[in-house]
């Protein structure tokens, strides 16, 4: 028997594992400023992206702004071609090919959308240039976060925030002029008589903008969008994704430059944490994939930089693939990659034969339902319906207008009309059967409206009509 002390084996767990706080309160992340390659080809990715969203709705096609959704209306303008309530399938389908198009990208280069492309990305780009422009480099930054409140303080954090809450106008502005004809609501905006709503869209967004930007940030890629938890499912071996190579750069340790680290044991890398601080999400890309990881190349940028002061070769981390790194070589052509492909080709084929071949033109016929059928002083039945014709194109339209279904049938109304663009244009109609024509209580019929300019644009719809029963 010896006299050591037993410990129970809850608290020996406790000692090893340690406390987890699963509300741990966020910590602020400090990004450093750094050049490089993929840092200048991101901005031949995000002002497109940028420029394009606030220059559009400035654009005129055809005496009208290029790009509108005319809400009141139900008309959404986009250049040539317009839209309407009836053609949402067709949003639905772009839907589901830009989905397919972002799986395909995904299992091709990784999360390159979320790093170049994503609105996300940019604006909190935007957000974090104009704080390294105000309070200076990342050390600046967290000393003036430490300092007391002062004028300085007050004077660098006032501008920041100045130029975040202008950067977010601009957004919330140019969105709601998406809705709203933007040359008419500038006009009207700033002298008080632009509508209740467009005040309060162009508040919400600019909101959403500076709360999503300002301080959200990375908190959106980690947390919010559904994208970082699903991408994993498009993964596989040969795709593209900004990696570690843990084979060449650990051991890891700090060393003067031109030192045998070799014969000290150690890797390439030095244990600078330069790949941290610039990291956007603040995580260390040398733990491996992670789900945060949004493949902005920071940390490639950040590292090559340091690996050419040192004078060894850069790629120490990069874009890279699991096969790569195992020491195999990339397949770039691979079974799914090549499915996502020919899917996303037959539905754009699809798309584009729907697209250019649709008829501007809808046809609905309703039949008065209070009243079965009338009886005329002439003996013969009629029917009454209402004709909705919906001219879908940008110009005025002549449509010649008939009926179909039964023999001999009586068409009153108006056989051809005028449609301006745009217009819904309602017409009654009635139809007159003698009823020794008629063989059953229901009969069906159809309305055709034809263009007697173009007999390729012409809609049907069918109906019944009406009449007594065992005539």
């Amino acid at each position: 028997m010896t006299d050591e002390k037993l410990i129970p084996v809850q608290e020996l767990a406790l000692e090893e594992v340690g406390e987890i706080d699963l509300y741990q309160k966020r910590e602020k992340i400090y990004t450093r400023k750094i050049e490089g390659l993929f840092q200048r080809l991101r901005l031949f990715t995000g002002w497109p992206l940028l420029l394009g969203y606030v220059l559009l709705p400035w654009l005129n096609f055809d005496n009208r702004q290029a790009i509108l959704f005319d809400l009141p209306a139900r008309q959404f303008h986009i250049f040539s071609l317009t839209f309407w309530p009836q053609d949402f399938h067709m949003l639905a389908w772009l839907l589901i090919i830009a989905a397919f198009c972002l799986f395909a990208v995904t299992n091709f280069a990784g999360r390159i959308w979320c790093g170049y492309t994503c609105p996300q990305t940019v604006w909190t780009s935007m957000f974090m240039w104009a704080e390294q422009v105000t309070e200076g480099s990342r050390n600046q930054r967290i000393k003036l976060d430490k300092q007391p409140f002062g004028l300085n303080k007050l004077y660098r954090k006032s501008l920041k925030h100045g130029i975040w809450l202008g950067i977010a106008f601009v957004t919330g502005f140019t969105f709601v002029g998406y809705f709203s004809p933007i040359e008419i609501l500038i006009s009207d905006f700033f002298i008080g008589e632009a509508d209740t709503w467009a005040y309060l869209w162009t508040l919400f967004f600019t909101c959403a903008t500076y709360i999503n930007a300002a301080y959200l940030r990375e908190q959106v890629c980690m947390h919010m969008c559904p994208y970082a938890r699903f991408q994993s499912a498009m993964f596989d071996s040969d795709t593209l994704i900004v990696s570690y190579n843990a084979t060449r750069g650990d051991p890891r340790g700090s060393r003067k430059k031109g030192a045998d680290y070799q014969a000290e044991g150690k890797g390439d890398c030095i244990d600078c944490e330069l790949c941290v601080q610039v990291c956007p999400t603040g995580i260390d890309i040398r733990d491996g994939l992670q789900y945060q990881c949004i493949g902005c190349a920071l940390c490639i940028d950040a590292c090559d930089s340091v690996m050419e002061k040192m004078d060894y070769p850069t790629g120490l981390v990069s874009y890279t693939t699991e096969r790569e790194l195992a020491g195999g070589k990339t397949q770039f052509l691979r079974p799914r990659l090549i499915g996502y492909v020919i899917v996303i080709l037959v539905m754009c084929g699809l798309f584009s034969s729907v697209l250019f071949n649709r008829i501007p033109l809808r046809l609905d016929a309703e039949r008065d339902r209070n009243r079965l059928y009338v009886e005329t002083d002439m003996g013969l039945v009629e029917n009454i319906y209402t004709l909705k014709i919906m001219n879908m194109s940008q110009e005025l339209r002549d449509y010649r207008i008939s009926s179909q279904g039964i023999e001999n049938m009586v068409f009153i109304g108006p056989t051809e009309i005028v449609v301006n663009a745009g217009e819904v244009y309602t017409l009654p109609v009635r139809l007159q059967v003698d009823p020794g024509l008629l063989t059953d209580a229901s009969t069906d019929i159809t309305f055709t409206v034809t263009d007697t300019n173009d007999d390729s644009i012409t809609q049907t719809q069918d109906s019944r009509f009406i009449g007594p029963l065992n005539r």
